[in-house]
């Protein structure tokens, strides 16, 4: 899905969310746009890459997914590879995995699910003291370790800026 396609398709959610959260539209949607690839890749309407836990009551998903870490010992349901890699100059390793994701009937619930993560977890404590301000609520959440991607806020600061763009 294009950019401004997905904007408009998603945004009425986004906004709907930021109207219960306080979380900015901005950053919700840029968030499911990058985790999501514009849509393209949210089975079981997961448009955050919301991991479960448990992986027992249901609600859940057994997804193929890339994670990056300093570590060579991590643990998921399924490890299909690990391939040692530098990023900016610093060695990780690449991990394809199965892992389990949660599900959701509707964009809507999982919009709505994805503010309660931030809410309810003391570790984005600092990102809802920001979560009015799209761009310093993004630096928080990479800071408290949202993804394992590198570069993580950089990308989602240059999807937000398009984000804004689409908005109508």
């Amino acid at each position: 899905m294009k950019p401004k396609e997905f904007t408009e398709k998603y945004y009425p959610f986004a906004l709907q969310t930021q109207n219960e959260s306080g979380i900015s539209s901005i950053s919700i949607l840029a968030q499911a746009a990058l985790e999501s690839g514009w849509g393209e890749h949210a089975p079981g309407n997961a448009f955050f890459g919301v991991k479960d836990t448990d992986g027992v009551n249901g609600n859940e998903q057994l997804i193929t997914t890339t994670e990056y870490s300093r570590r060579f010992d991590l643990k998921f349901p399924e490890i299909l590879s690990i391939t040692p890699c530098t990023i900016g100059g610093v060695p990780y390793f690449k991990y394809i995995v199965k892992d389990y994701f949660r599900k959701y009937e509707t964009p809507g619930q999982c919009f709505a699910d994805h503010a309660k993560f931030f809410i309810r977890n003391p570790r984005y404590h600092s990102a809802m003291m920001v979560c009015t301000d799209p761009y310093r609520f993004i630096d928080e959440i990479a800071k408290a370790g949202y993804a394992s991607a590198p570069g993580y806020a950089a990308m989602l600061k240059k999807i937000a800026k398009m984000i804004e763009i689409n908005i109508v």
